[in-house]
């Protein structure tokens, strides 16, 4: 399915802010709202990744290279984006292992992409969103099914499920909402070479939907909550069911 299938609305004339747009989802989103007309504003850590993104785009892009960890590069992401529409961050730093082993660096950078990143996304871009607007972040259904040697990444999805109510209501009008994706073959996974296909039918097989999720499944979620102007504080569950087994 191509990207402008996945979205059969307009964008035109609006500013789609995305962080995490150099690769993965983010890069899908990219994508697909700029084939339905947007303007986007490209921020991530890597430069170059984010001008791949940048050349493939059919229309108009700029790319603002964002640490989420600096509160002083979140503020001129703000300054160069100026007016925006729609903010959606993808943006994760795992720190996955053993309590025992873990090195609280390694949480702080778990906790800055996942939910200071967010809070000052937030701080930063909500005062400069136009009429209508969204936040959206994404959270993960670790939150909800916790398993050894993820408590850090399942603490700050959850941080984030909560975060995104809080700022709905202080923020509103301005809607905020989390998309919560569960196991995706978004690329992150090919790090498995041969044995990857074996584990997304494993996947596929424990979940109620029976299939693993794919990067469109997960920005046809983005889309809605950016655009259905009635939702908002709410966690979009795009996990096959994952977390409820």
């Amino acid at each position: 399915m191509t990207t402008a299938a996945l979205f059969q609305d307009s964008l035109d004339g609006k500013r789609l802010v995305v962080v995490g747009a150099g690769s993965h989802i983010g890069r899908t989103l990219a994508l697909t709202a700029s084939a339905a007309g947007a303007e986007l504003v490209l921020a991530g850590p890597d430069a170059d990744r984010l001008s791949a993104t940048a050349a493939a785009l059919p229309g108009p892009a700029r790319v603002q290279p964002t640490d989420l960890t600096d509160e002083g590069s979140i503020a001129a992401l703000a300054e160069a984006a100026g007016r925006a529409d729609h903010v959606v961050s993808t943006a994760a730093l795992p720190a996955n292992g053993p309590v025992s082993d873990l090195v609280l660096a390694d949480v702080q950078r778990a906790f800055a992409a996942k939910v200071f990143g967010p809070l000052l996304l937030a701080k930063h871009l909500a005062g400069r969103m136009n009429e209508g607007g969204s936040l959206t972040f994404f959270s993960g259904f670790a939150a909800w099914r916790p398993a050894p040697e993820r408590v850090v990444m399942a603490t700050t999805n959850g941080a984030l499920s909560f975060l995104v109510e809080a700022l709905a209501v202080e923020l509103a009008p301005l809607r905020v909402n989390a998309v919560s994706p569960g196991i995706i073959d978004s690329g992150a996974w090919d790090r498995l070479g041969g044995d990857k296909e074996s584990f997304l039918r494993g996947v596929a097989d424990r979940n109620p939907a029976r299939r693993s999720g794919t990067p469109q499944d997960v920005v046809r979620s983005v889309l809605y909550a950016m655009t259905n102007p009635f939702v908002t504080g709410t966690v979009l569950h795009v996990d096959g069911g994952a977390r409820l087994v």
